[in-house]
């Protein structure tokens, strides 16, 4: 099954899904014959239920009827980034500092803070599992192994959030902050 970033699509459906209420975190086409266009949002607090699911499937549904912007067959499903979310946007890097996340670059990159014992030819490290240390402008800062490595958010090719009890604590708290705040 072909999987590939829709990023083409991007300034189709994102308007749409910003006019329902939500963010875009990815948007995928998934399959050959069989397409799946894949559409992970949330609300700008960082929720996501199944009524929002359905409330912005609805108005996906409304502008694909309307206006027919990809061509050929294919159904939609609307989702979560859920709590071990993939990391999309340059943004989300700094709003998941300090959490561990599973990172694959597009071209290897060498620490910045001394020799990686792992890296005998000296051409670098393209697969991390590290803990977030921010942004530095449009470079990404990661720790793993001890050692800090740099790479432009351009070089990124997947990230995606560990779950731990730490991330978990921090979504339950937000979500009891969320809770009393509609009360």
């Amino acid at each position: 099954m072909a999987v590939a970033a829709a990023v083409h699509l991007e300034p189709i459906f994102e308007p749409v899904i910003e006019k329902a209420g939500f963010k875009l975190v990815r948007l995928r086409m998934i399959g050959g014959a069989a397409r799946t266009l894949q559409v992970m949002a949330e609300r700008p607090d960082g929720s996501m239920d199944v009524e929002g699911c359905a409330t912005l499937s609805h108005a996906l549904l409304d502008f694909i009827e309307a206006e027919d912007p990809v061509e050929g067959e294919y159904e939609i499903e609307v989702s979560s980034p859920g709590i071990d979310r993939p990391l999309t946007r340059l943004m989300d890097f700094a709003r998941w500092s300090g959490h561990e996340a599973k990172i694959e670059l597009n071209a290897p990159v060498r620490s910045v803070t001394g020799e990686d014992p792992r890296d005998h030819a000296g051409e670098g490290r393209k697969r991390f599992r590290a803990i977030l240390m921010g942004l530095d402008g449009q470079d990404v800062m990661i720790r793993a192994d001890n050692l800090d490595y740099r790479f432009a958010f351009r070089n990124l090719a997947n990230a995606k959030l560990v779950l731990t009890d730490k991330l978990i604590n921090e979504d339950l708290r937000t979500r009891k902050a969320s809770e009393a705040q509609e009360k």
